[in-house]
């Protein structure tokens, strides 16, 4: 594997990667425009996406992060988030947020890199996306929000 992660214009994400972790085209859309997007490709093809938008007093929000359904469990999605934890330590920023489902791989994915629960938004995915959105079988209900605080302080 030759994997090459860099940022890319936003209108060169792949949206069809981004769609995999948020199914809701307009509200990928709606915070495209205030993000940075980043990509990694193995050996030239995209197989990996993400973005990530600004928060106030020095946070910055991951908004959505997939890798395509061939390459998952390959080490791409570990290997962009770790990429992405350096590049936003490295600029200064304070912390870095995710919001994700209450169970299944994504919550394990995030807290293996150091993330931390730090609040649960009940009913985000009822009250915000028009269709039901099941992972294995179960309907999201509650996102839950992760932390990474970059000054080593937990909240």
């Amino acid at each position: 594997m030759s994997l090459l992660i860099r940022e890319v214009p936003v209108e060169d994400t792949p949206l069809d990667l981004l769609l995999l972790a948020d199914p809701s085209e307009e509200k990928v859309r709606s915070y495209l425009a205030r993000s940075r997007c980043f990509v990694a490709a193995d050996d030239g093809i995209v197989a990996g996406a993400c973005a990530v938008q600004p928060l106030e007093a020095g946070g910055h929000e991951l908004m959505c992060i997939a890798v395509h359904p061939d390459r998952q469990k390959s080490g791409i999605g570990t290997a962009l988030l770790k990429w992405v934890i350096d590049f936003y330590r490295k600029s200064g920023a304070g912390r870095l947020e995710v919001g994700t489902g209450t169970f299944g791989y994504q919550l394990a994915f995030y807290q293996r890199q150091g993330f931390r629960v730090t609040a649960i938004d009940r009913n985000f995915f009822i009250q915000y996306y028009p269709e039901p959105i099941f992972e294995d079988g179960i309907q999201l209900f509650d996102m839950l929000r992760l932390t990474l605080d970059f000054s080593g302080k937990s909240r």
